[in-house]
Parts: C-alpha cells; structure tokens; sequence
C-alpha cells in the first residue's frame, strides 16, 4: 500500500526548509512522530480508563462550572487536571476514528459520517464511513504490547463481521454498533433498520440481557471483564463508551426528578450562571463573554411560564442523564479502589464533540406519509411529558439548551464554530505529575491521545503493521505536559484543522478560521481571535487580509495531505430556507418586547375629576 506521507505542523505550516526536507522524507506527521517511548515506569504499568460522554457539553460536569451534580468525575478533576483548550472532531464517529487511530479522519475512513456520507464522496478512499484497515489501532497496539483491552459502549465505526471491535483489538466487549438508540431495548431509528445491532465479544446479539439498560449494563460488563481477567499481572485498556447523554433521553424513574423547575427561569440565565462560575473556577479568565444566542432561539423571558416550564422539563431530563452517567462512572471507581487498582490507573475523560443541538427526531422522522414518520409513529410514540424517559419516547433538548452545555461557546454539535468542537478534558492517574486540581491551558487534540498512550504503556506508533505501510500519526504525546514539563504540547505556529459536512476551520496559536455554509455560517471565511473572543462575535477577516490568506493556504495543504473531498451534498442544504432569516441578537432589542410597564409617581396619583 502507497504511503501516504502527511505534513507537519510545523513544517507546513511555518514553511520551514528543514520541515519541508522532513515531509518530503516521510519522517513527520502532521503534528510529528510520536516521540522515541518512554521507558516503562519502574514496576507495573498502567491502567488506563478513556470514559467518553456521547454529546456531553463542554459545561456539563460541576469541576466546569455545571449545576448539574457530577461528584464522580469532579473527583477525577480533584484528583487529576482539568484542560480547558481540548478539541476532538465536530460529530462522533470522526472523533472515536481519530482517538483509536490516531490518524486523520480523511485517512482513516471516516471523513464523513456512513449517514451522510455525499454522492461524489462515495466509494472514495477515506470516505468508507468505517475504520479502515489501513489503520492500525489503539487496542491493536496495546494488545501487541501485552495490555488486556476491553470495549463497553457505542461503536459506530463499522458493522461486518472484519469492522467490529473484536477484529480491530478488542479481547472483550459489549457494543452497540449504531450511533445511538433506546437505552431499554434494540429499537433503532428508522423503518430500513428498525433494530439496533450490538455484539458481545464478537458475537452478534440476538436479544439484550435481562433489565437491560445501557448505562448500567455497560458498566456491569466492564467490572466484569476486569475481575475475569485479573491474576495474570497485565494491566488493562478500557475503552468505556457511553451513549449517554446522546438522545433519545432514557433514564429510570427515580433519576428523573432531580432537577425539577430548575431550569425553568430559562437558558440565557442558566449560561450566564454556568458561565460565572466558570470564571470563579478558573476555568475561563475573568471579562470571558458569552457567545451570541442563536438567532433562532427565543428570548425565554418572552416565553410563556407554561412554555418555559415544558422546555425546562427537556433540561431536567438531560441533567437526569448526566448524573446517572456520573452515577455509574463512580460504581467503575469505586470497584477500582476495592480490587486496588485505582490508584494505578490512568483515567482520561471528555464528549465527543460538542452537546447536540439539531433536531435528530424530525430529520429521521421525516413528514407524514413517509415510511420512517409511520415508523417514528409506531415505536417513538410515547411523548407525553408525563412519560419522557420511557421506552419508546423520544426527548432531545434543542438547540437552547445545547448553548448552555457548550458555555461560553457558539454553536454546538456538527459545526466549526467552538461549540462544536471544543471540550472539556480531565486527566487523573499516576502518569499526572502536576498539582492536584490543577487547570491546564495549552491546545490539545484528541489524535494527541494515541501517541500518549503508547509512550506510557512503553511502546510506540509504528510504521509498518502486519506488512502494511501506515499514515503517519497526527498527535502529539501528552506525556511531558502531564509530568509538569511542558504547558502545551503545541507552539504557536502549530495548527489545528478540521472538515466535515463542508465545514472547516483551523486553529493556529489563538488565531481561528473559519468556513460554515449558511445560515449558521457565512459562506466565506471568517477570523476570530480566540484570546480575547473565546465566543467568536467579532469577525476580524477585514481587518486582517493577510492573516486570512496565510490561514487559508495552511488549510490547503492540511486539505490536500489528507486528500479531503469537499462534499457536494450537505445534510443543512435547506437550512437557510427553513430557518428565520439571520439577524444580530442585541440586549433589549427590539425594545417594543423589553420596556415595561410605566408606573408614574405614587404622589402624582389622582381619581378622575367627576
């Protein structure tokens, strides 16, 4: 297979005479070779936990500045460090092939989604909508390296018998194949494939196990594994992938009333309380604003209370959701501690894009007198709000609500705005050298976690796998960052880029570009200065031209190294003819719906003269 050599950042990026030496000869990456492996730490060698949250915002866990009470994970952050400058891909299958490939996801096979993957991107390689086999992945690695590996959770890279988790490294697992579900049963999505497909340790399912629900049951499964392959003194790699907290909202009764009329006051004063926070936390630096709210989202004060009542019922169910997702990360820790494996244990948590916005239901659902709406109507029927979290309801919490998940950000899921793209990071275990509690800065990646990962368990990417050239890995390792040698694993003329759906961006030191499709973008390319605009508000393309011009020729080559094929069919095609046309959101504006009632002087006050 032809090498595919991929540029680095540094060298493409800064023109470098010796950088451009170092790609023409192969030796880099687009962020650089994984460096030479550490040597193993003396005695055992970690664990490693990865608990990844599907659509957890980068706000959602109390240590982020969330009301929403996540005790489990904000002890790993305690215990561990917060990183506030974390990235992963826009939507989920892109950034799980990236994390277990460590490569770009225009290699790897997942350069779009298998959903929607566009007409001219169709049987293209790269666009295969699984992870290819001209990747080598993370478990495969570990494994060779003598880790036992394990998989709990959502899959969504693939479905034949050579794409599941058991053929791409996996010795144990419990997966769900789709890109999400009920939590209570194998009912899927639409009328050409009603039923979820799951495996367990290679095998295709056909039932699910008795009181199945997903959260729980995966969790079961994962202290399983651990405790059956326990006494031969190899440490183990846990990939625990929670479909949680991705809709539909499933949760048992008893976690559904946590947050009743919390959040009916409404989003823009949830956000701005989440935001206060997270500047008291350090999280974000004092004088950070909020993003504007979407155009299209009311104001909530507007509302009615009935209104805001119902919509906050949508909130309080995602809470819900969050905390039995924390509930069960703490059942794994605490197991950890009484088998005494916690404290060797590397924990890396994070979601997997931003929090969702878009309305999945309506577009699986279709209109009537379509196949999948007379689906929708026969097993996603049960949508009283009395019976929100049931079997065969369907709750998603809009495009409001996911604002407040993504603060201070803009936007959320599937975009290249930071709310799509942005996320919160915990690392906590005994590779962590810096201050307990500690909050970190630098510009992360999620390709950086391969190279991490291998350096600790003491081996490295290879070349070559199994007789097959590989692509070069992206990341950069973590490795001296979390010893407290490095603050960043990137300089400032290091880049960062991205594409999906049309989308794209790059991030260069503070410097952010970016290409959305209207209406929820521009359709040019618009240049933000994430240093002081974390809430990308002033576009400062005008003023900047040559910044411009220097950004979009690094995206150029990102696009070329990484054979990216633009699409010419996007899932948003009609969007700018559904949605309200686009306006600025200004304070009190229009001011008809704002001002209040006059109340004139008590002491001017007077009965009409008779």
């Amino acid at each position: 297979m032809e090498r595919v050599p991929q540029p680095s950042t540094r060298a493409v990026f800064g023109k470098s005479t010796l950088g451009r030496l170092l790609r023409t000869l192969g030796i880099l990456g687009v962020a650089g070779l994984v460096a030479a492996p550490a040597a193993a730490a003396a005695g055992r060698r970690p664990n490693i936990v990865i608990i990844l949250g599907d659509d957890l915002g980068y706000a959602d866990m109390g240590s982020f500045g969330s009301e929403i009470r996540t005790p489990s994970l904000d002890s790993l952050a305690k215990e561990g460090v917060r990183f506030t400058g974390f990235y992963t891909h826009a939507s989920c299958s892109p950034t799980r092939s990236v994390l277990l490939s460590g490569v770009d996801s225009h290699l790897n096979g997942l350069g779009n989604m298998d959903e929607w993957t566009a007409p001219n991107q169709m049987g293209v390689d790269g666009y295969e909508g699984y992870l290819n086999d001209r990747v080598v992945t993370l478990p495969q690695l570990l494994k060779d390296a003598g880790y036992h590996t394990y998989m709990v959770g959502k899959w969504h890279m693939g479905k034949d018998p050579d794409k599941i988790p058991a053929a791409r490294g996996f010795e144990r697992d419990f997966s769900l194949l789709d890109g999400a579900g009920s939590y209570w049963d194998m009912t899927n999505f639409t009328m050409a494939a009603p039923r979820s497909v799951f495996t367990e340790d290679g095998r295709y399912l056909t039932r699910l196990p008795k009181g199945y629900y997903a959260t729980k049951t995966y969790t079961d499964k994962l202290i399983g594994y651990i405790d059956q392959g326990r006494g031969d003194g190899k440490p183990f790699f846990a990939y625990v992938s929670h479909q949680a907290p991705h809709d539909p909202y499933h949760l048992p009764k008893e976690w559904r009333g946590r947050h009743v009329g919390e959040y009916d006051k409404g989003w823009d004063a949830v956000r701005q309380e989440r935001l206060k926070k997270q500047i008291e936390l350090g999280i974000m630096p004092a004088g950070t604003a909020l993003s504007e709210r979407m155009w299209f989202v009311p104001d909530p004060v507007l509302l009615a209370p009935a209104t805001r009542a119902v919509l906050g019922k949508k909130m309080e169910l995602y809470a819900g959701m969050v905390e039995n997702l924390d509930f069960h990360v703490g059942r794994l820790i605490d197991h950890l501690k009484k088998i005494g494996e916690y404290e060797n244990t590397l924990f890396i948590v994070f979601g997997d894009n931003g929090a969702e916005g878009t309305d999945l239901f309506n577009m699986i659902a279709g209109t009537p007198g379509t196949r999948d709406f007379l689906f929708a109507a026969a097993k996603w029927s049960q949508n009283h709000p009395n019976a929100w979290g049931d079997p065969g309801s369907w709750a998603a919490y809009g495009p409001m609500w996911a604002q407040v998940s993504m603060t201070p950000f803009s936007q959320y899921k599937g975009f290249m705005a930071e709310g799509g793209i942005h996320n919160a990071l915990i690392v906590s275990g005994p590779a962590v050298q810096r201050a307990k509690g500690s909050i970190n800065h630098g510009v992360m990646h999620v390709g950086d976690i391969m190279p991490t990962l291998l350096e600790l368990a003491g081996t490295s990417y290879p070349k070559t796998y199994k007789g097959k050239d590989l692509p070069p890995a992206m990341g950069k390792s973590w490795v001296p960052m979390l010893a407290g040698q490095a603050e960043s694993p990137r300089s400032d003329r290091d880049a960062l880029a991205w594409e999906i759906w049309g989308n794209r961006a790059i991030r260069q030191g503070s410097w952010k570009l970016r290409w959305q499709m209207k209406p929820m973008g521009t359709s040019v390319w618009e240049l933000f200065d994430l240093a002081t605009d974390l809430g990308e508000r002033k576009d400062l393309a005008a003023e900047h031209p040559d910044k411009v011009k220097e950004m979009v020729t690094i995206w150029d080559e990102y696009a070329r190294a990484n054979k990216v094929v633009l699409p010419n069919r996007v899932i948003f095609e009609t969007w700018e003819n559904v949605l309200p046309q686009r306006v600025p959101h200004d304070p009190g504006y229009p001011p008809m719906t704002t001002k209040g009632q006059f109340v004139p002087p008590a002491n001017m006050l007077a009965e009409p003269k008779e």
